[in-house]
């Protein structure tokens, strides 16, 4: 991927996290926040005159199973274990790349890309396109393909 890699760090699955990544030549930047039960990526637009934000996007990007067990952020699925604690669950890589012109943004886990904004566009893209494109937002397709990740990167 070209661009500049902001952030990089391990995550495990059924933890906490809220993630912040900002872009230094503009008003936009992006979230990753997990509440115990959702992985969503926003797409963030800061208030220049105050620390307040507006979300602009929402992509969905992994939901923990009700029956135990769990399909993985990576897009793995792993079947319940009566003795697997969250704590001990495998980690995964999570990554933000931003483009050179500061415009898109692009969330990687394990090396795969599940999600990207074209904020200069207003489109935002997903591995399952869901939700569905708000009426401010993303107009049209909402999957994430090569192609889209070739364009923006």
């Amino acid at each position: 991927m070209k661009g500049y890699l902001m952030v990089d760090r391990e995550w495990v699955p059924g933890e906490d996290l809220f993630l912040e990544s900002v872009s230094p030549e503009n008003q936009f930047a992006v979230v990753l926040e997990y509440d115990g039960e959702t992985l969503y990526f926003y797409a963030v637009e800061r208030d220049m005159e105050g620390p307040g934000m507006r979300v602009l996007d929402a992509l969905h990007i992994w939901q923990r199973q009700q029956d135990g067990g769990r399909e993985e952020p990576n897009g793995r699925t792993e079947e319940p274990d009566e003795g697997r604690e969250e704590a001990n669950e495998r980690p995964v890589r999570l990554q933000v790349f931003w483009s050179r012109d500061w415009q898109k943004c692009a969330l990687v886990i394990d090396g795969r890309c599940h999600a990207a904004f074209d904020l200069e566009a207003h489109g935002g893209y997903n591995i399952n396109e869901f939700p569905p494109p708000n009426e401010h937002w993303t107009h049209g397709d909402r999957k994430l393909t090569d192609e889209i990740i070739d364009r923006l990167f």
